[in-house]
C-alpha cells in the first residue's frame, strides 16, 4: 500500500506529542510493509536541519519538504481581523506547498493521502483535482476545543476578546471542512463522539496514539541523592503548556515547597522562554531543552502534568507511563487515556489534590513501585504503535475495496 503522508511540520527530531504521534505511526506501517511518502512544511517556527536528520530515520520512502514562514506577526494578526478566513488555519497555506503537492501527485500515484491534522485541510480540493486516492484526516485534536479552553482560562479581557474571536472563526473551518475528506482517523473516542455530534457524517475511527514501548526499557531511578523527585517536560512554546506550568508554579509549589523542603521540580522544554530559564524559586531546577526526554523523565520518579487546556491526548503522559514514572496529572491531561486514578496514575485538579499525590508518593515507596508496574503494563498492553497500526492498516485496506 503506498501512502503519501502530509504533515505541518517537519516530523523530526521527536520532542513534541505531534511529531512523536507522526514518526511512530509512519514507522509502524512501514514496519508493517506499506511504502509511506513524506510530504511536509518546515517552518519557520519549527525548523529543522533536515542535513542532520540520523541515518536510522528511514522508514519513509522519499522525503520532500518545503521551507515555510508561518510565524505569528502583529501586523500579521492584526491585519486578520478584516479578514473572513481563519487567522490559525492561513498562516498554513503556502503557494509553494501546493505546488510540492501537484508535482508529487502526478509523478506517483498513491492509495491513500492521510492529513496529519486540521491545518492540511485546505488542501483537500486541489489533493482530488490531481489524484483519485482515499483521503484520510487524522484529527490530533478538535483543534477549536484547544482554543475555546484556552480563551476561557484567559483573565485579561482584551486578550480574552481577541482569542474568542480568533477561535470562532477556527471552529467556523474546522465545521465546514468536517466531511471535505473520505474517512476520519480520531486519537480518542471522546474526540470521535464530539465529531460525529457535530455533524461528521462519513466514516470514522478511534485510533489511539501508540508510541515504540520498546524504546522506553530505561528504569526510572533517583535524581543523585533524592529518594523522590518531580520533573515536568513540554513544548514551551505551546499555550496548554505555558499555561499549566505558570499555575503549578504559583499556585502549587510555594506551598508544596513548605511542606517538602527537599523535594526538587526538574523542568524541562523544547523553546524554553526567558521568564522561564530566569526563574528563581526555591529548588526548581530549569533545564531548557533537553537532548533526550526518555532519559530525562528516567532520572526522575514522578511526571506532573498540570493542564487546563488542549485535546486529544497528551503523548508525555504515555512516555512517563511507559517509563515507570508516577504521572501527576488533571481530568483534562488524562482525556483520552483511559487509565485508573491510584491504579496506573495519579489525578490532581487542585493544589491540596496535587499536594496530597506528593505525599503518598514521598511516605510510600511500596505504592510508588505499584503505580510503576501498573502504568508501564497498561501502555505496553494498550498503546503499542504497531498494535494501533495494523487496526488502521486493516482499515485502510477495507477502504479500498469499498472504493475500488
Amino acid at each position: 500500500m503506498k501512502i503519501l503522508q502530509l504533515c505541518k511540520k517537519f516530523p523530526y527530531p521527536l520532542k513534541d506529542g505531534e511529531t512523536i504521534a507522526v514518526t511512530y505511526l509512519s514507522r509502524a506501517l512501514a514496519e508493517l510493509g506499506c511504502e509511506i511518502t513524506l510530504l511536509c512544511m518546515n517552518t519557520s517556527k519549527h525548523h529543522t536541519d533536515v542535513a542532520n536528520i540520523p541515518d536510522d530515520y528511514d522508514h519513509y520512502k522519499d522525503i520532500h519538504f518545503v521551507d515555510i514562514d508561518n510565524a505569528i506577526t502583529p501586523m500579521g494578526a492584526f491585519s486578520n481581523l478584516f479578514r473572513k478566513e481563519s487567522y490559525h488555519v492561513s498562516r498554513f497555506i503556502s503557494s509553494e506547498f501546493k505546488e510540492a503537492i501537484v508535482e508529487l501527485l502526478k509523478k506517483e500515484h498513491f492509495d491513500v493521502i492521510q492529513l496529519e491534522t486540521l491545518y492540511l485541510a485546505p488542501y483537500v480540493e486541489l489533493i482530488r483535482e490531481h489524484s483519485d486516492a482515499i483521503i484520510t484526516m487524522r484529527a490530533h485534536n478538535v483543534e477549536h476545543e484547544i482554543w475555546e479552553r484556552i480563551t476561557k482560562n484567559t483573565t485579561f479581557f482584551p486578550k480574552k476578546l481577541y482569542l474568542n474571536y480568533l477561535t470562532k472563526k477556527l471552529k467556523k473551518f474546522e465545521l465546514e471542512n468536517l466531511n471535505a475528506y473520505d474517512y476520519l482517523i480520531a486519537v480518542t473516542k471522546k474526540d470521535l463522539k464530539t465529531f460525529k455530534d457535530l455533524g461528521y457524517k462519513n466514516g470514522a475511527i478511534a485510533s489511539p496514539i501508540g508510541i515504540e514501548t520498546k524504546s522506553y526499557k530505561l528504569q526510572p531511578k533517583v535524581h543523585k541523592n533524592e529518594s523522590f523527585s518531580l520533573c515536568f517536560i513540554g513544548s514551551l512554546d505551546w499555550r496548554p503548556n505555558t499555561e499549566g506550568l505558570d499555575w503549578f508554579l504559583q499556585e502549587v509549589w510555594p506551598s508544596m515547597h513548605i511542606k517538602f523542603p527537599h523535594l526538587k521540580l526538574h523542568i524541562a522544554g523544547r523553546n524554553t522562554p526567558y521568564n522561564i530559564m530566569s526563574l528563581r524559586m526555591p529548588n526548581v531546577i530549569v533545564h531548557g531543552e533537553v537532548d533526550s526526554a526518555i532519559e530525562f523523565l528516567g532520572q526522575h520518579s514522578a511526571l506532573v502534568v498540570p493542564l487546563f487546556s488542549g485535546s486529544g491526548m497528551r503523548v508525555k503522559i504515555l512516555e512517563g507511563m511507559a517509563l515507570g514514572n508516577v504521572v501527576i496529572t488533571t481530568r483534562l491531561g488524562l482525556e483520552g487515556i483511559d487509565a485508573k486514578h491510584e491504579k496506573e496514575v495519579l489525578i490532581a485538579d487542585t493544589p491540596e489534590q496535587f499536594i496530597e499525590c506528593v505525599e503518598k508518593c514521598a511516605e510510600s515507596p511500596e505504592f510508588v513501585k505499584q503505580i510503576s508496574e501498573n502504568a508501564k503494563d497498561f501502555v505496553a498492553d494498550t498503546y503499542d504503535n504497531i498494535d494501533n497500526a495494523k487496526e488502521l492498516l486493516d482499515t485502510y485496506k477495507e477502504l479500498m475495496i469499498k472504493y475500488a
